[in-house]
């Protein structure tokens, strides 16, 4: 498969689970439409218009391609008809954010990739990609965002990039390194949940006795 067309199915991949986590988070909270519409948009398209914005390319990709939007109605489409059999919302809410940071974290690698910039710039841009989104979808549904907790979060998303990276480096079938990726983010996050693993942080700060 050529490179462009694996980028654009991803793409619309990762739009579409990360627009369906955003959808989810604004029903449980018994957002209107219009207010799950706007939380759905910013979570599929927030991490990739930083990462455009970043790298220069505009007008960012969503403004170019329609279908972008209709993406987002689709999730929302999606959303209400089934959330009544959604027993367990946060669970789906996660499924899908997890699916959501394998398929962008890849995404933006590879458009780094494609501009020629460093490795480096490379992951961090998969980041980006990745959690800015959920950032957005995080703060305005009055909530800390994930890549500020202890939980395993951005630190997923890097090892799926440098998974990545070592495939293409191995010259490993494009799509199969991408699959083999994102499944080891979304691995990593599950795995995380399921044994309590954290992210290290530093004790700063006195301690309470």
């Amino acid at each position: 498969m050529p490179l462009q067309d694996l980028i654009y199915i991803l793409d619309l991949l990762g739009t579409l689970v990360f627009a369906i986590s955003g959808v989810v988070a604004a029903v449980e909270r018994k957002f209107d439409l219009v207010g799950a519409f706007i939380i759905g948009f910013v979570t599929a398209l927030g991490g990739g218009t930083t990462r455009d914005v970043l790298m220069g390319a505009t007008p960012v990709n969503w403004m170019l391609h329609e279908e972008y939007l209709g993406i987002v109605a689709l999730a929302m489409i999606l959303c209400y008809l089934f959330y009544p059999r959604l027993s367990h919302i946060r669970r789906s809410l996660f499924i899908f954010d997890s699916i959501g940071l394998g398929l962008f974290t890849i995404l933006g690698f590879q458009k780094a990739m494609i501009a020629e910039l460093s490795i480096p710039i490379a992951l961090m841009l998969g980041i980006v990609s990745a959690v800015f989104g959920g950032v957005i979808r995080d703060v305005l549904t009055n909530q800390v965002p994930l890549i500020f907790r202890k939980e395993i979060y951005a630190l997923a998303s890097l090892a799926g990039g440098l998974l990545y990276w070592l495939g293409s480096l191995l010259e490993v079938n494009t799509a199969l390194n991408a699959l083999i990726s994102i499944c080891v983010v979304v691995l990593i996050r599950s795995m995380a949940v399921a044994y309590g693993w954290e992210s290290p942080f530093l004790p700063l700060g006195r301690k309470e006795h």
